[in-house]
């Protein structure tokens, strides 16, 4: 019997291995026809009565005695209050998060112009310029996130972002003034004090206060990921966020005690969190399993933690650790955690993943906070196809093209003579006019 019952156990020797794998793949939250239609329904409400609807539909979902709009919208003043109110120990906190997520993002961010010109003196360029507007959302119910809104909005401000808007559920006065504070760091236009699937709609499509944007960055529930993907294409998404998930990849000499707490730390997120263990070694799953019981006795969370792991969570005994850098490139994990010895060899071996976190001591956690790069990351296995937010995810590219009257010339036969192939003749016509 396993120390702790309540995490499902796999093991590559095993017969039924393959099928048990691939169930857990598969175990991720579905959509929700139900909530897939209530969705619509709140997005066609907006669209319809715009503010009013946004008013109606916070007192109905997040704050009762909201009497107006103008109580859910916060100015630059009282974000900077919010901050100076904080003790100086917090302050220096999001100082330092924010001071190294601006810096990784400063530093890394890519020339935004690529250019080359040709043997016909074609000047071709590549320019990458930054998005007007932006919306970004940051999640409120079981916990506050101002690391969320640091790790979205300062790319946004580094990209050059003319105008960033925030909304987020309303919440506890201590709440407020952590989420204010990080607005406050982050130079934010406008906050709302607005929720749920009809912030992703006033974001979108707009209302008499607010201007639709660009783009709406940010994770958030079922209902708001949801709500993003039904207006994506009206306005560009970052990603389609899901559950948040680790998969760590360890050996027999990684700690027992990081790993086990490394995973509780995403367990705790809420119940359709994901946590996974892959590792050769079955004493090293022996000893992660007595110490998640031994941790799980003191954790305030620890019914939550429980019920992460008997949906989604599971100590996975691979043949080695090349099988078990295979079976994490099967799941494509949104954090995929290395905890073995000369961890960056292994990088070139991994395929897929949101981010990557060599040695066990680059936990997790400091990725959630204050390491630079951006906690806002694909999940439910799309880092097969999606990045991680970065600057350019608040930019967009365009072609330049400046002929030369000699590139031009040159270029006309052969531009009218493939028109003509695909029956455009005006097409000919206005590359041949060119010919000297």
């Amino acid at each position: 019997m396993s120390a702790s019952p309540f995490i499902r156990r796999l093991d590559a020797s095993d017969a039924d291995f393959a099928s048990s794998l691939e169930s857990l793949l598969q175990n991720r939250v579905s959509r929700d026809t139900g909530l897939v239609a209530s969705v619509s329904e709140i997005i066609a409400q907006v669209v319809k009565d715009g503010d009013q609807a946004l008013l109606e539909l916070t007192r109905r979902f997040d704050a009762s005695d909201v009497t107006s709009l103008d109580a859910l919208q916060v100015s630059k003043a009282a974000q900077e209050a919010a901050y100076q109110s904080l003790t100086l120990e917090i302050r220096s906190v999001l100082d330092t998060a924010s001071a190294r997520i601006r810096a990784f993002h400063e530093t890394t961010c890519q020339e935004r112009c690529k250019a080359y010109e040709d043997a016909l003196g074609n000047r071709l360029m590549r320019e990458t310029v930054p998005l007007s507007r932006v919306g970004i959302y940051v999640p409120g119910g079981q916990a506050t996130y101002p690391s969320t809104l640091l790790m979205t909005a300062i790319p946004a401000r580094v990209a050059g972002v003319a105008q960033i808007i925030v909304t987020s559920p309303p919440t506890t006065p201590e709440q407020d003034a952590l989420l204010l504070a990080a607005a406050h760091l982050a130079d934010i236009d406008e906050f709302w004090r607005i929720g749920g699937a009809q912030a992703i709609a006033a974001l979108a499509y707009g209302t008499e206060r607010i201007d639709r944007v660009d783009l709406i960055a940010g994770p958030g529930s079922a209902r708001v990921t949801e709500a993003k993907r039904q207006v994506s294409g009206d306005v560009g998404i970052d990603l389609i966020a899901g559950p948040s998930e680790v998969l760590i990849v360890a050996d027999a000499d990684a700690p027992a005690q990081w790993i086990a707490l490394d995973l509780c730390a995403q367990a705790e997120h809420d119940a359709d969190a994901q946590a996974v263990l892959v590792t050769p070694s079955a004493a090293l799953i022996e000893s992660v399993s007595k110490a998640l019981d031994k941790h799980l006795t003191a954790l305030k969370r620890s019914s939550l933690i429980k019920a992460s792991f008997e949906a989604h969570g599971a100590l996975i005994r691979s043949t080695d650790l090349a099988h078990a850098i295979d079976i994490a490139n099967r799941f494509a994990p949104e954090h995929l955690s290395l905890c073995v010895p000369e961890a960056e060899a292994w990088l070139p071996r991994i395929s897929h993943a949101g981010a990557v976190f060599l040695g066990s001591q680059s936990s997790e956690v400091f990725g959630d906070y204050l390491a630079g790069p951006s906690h806002v990351l694909p999940t439910s296995g799309s880092a097969r196809f999606n990045s991680a937010l970065g600057v350019e995810t608040f930019t967009k590219a365009r072609s330049v093209i400046s002929l030369s009257p000699d590139g031009a010339s040159e270029l006309a036969h052969s531009a009218a003579r493939f028109a003509e192939c695909e029956g455009l003749e005006a097409h000919a016509l206005a590359a041949i006019v060119r010919k000297r």
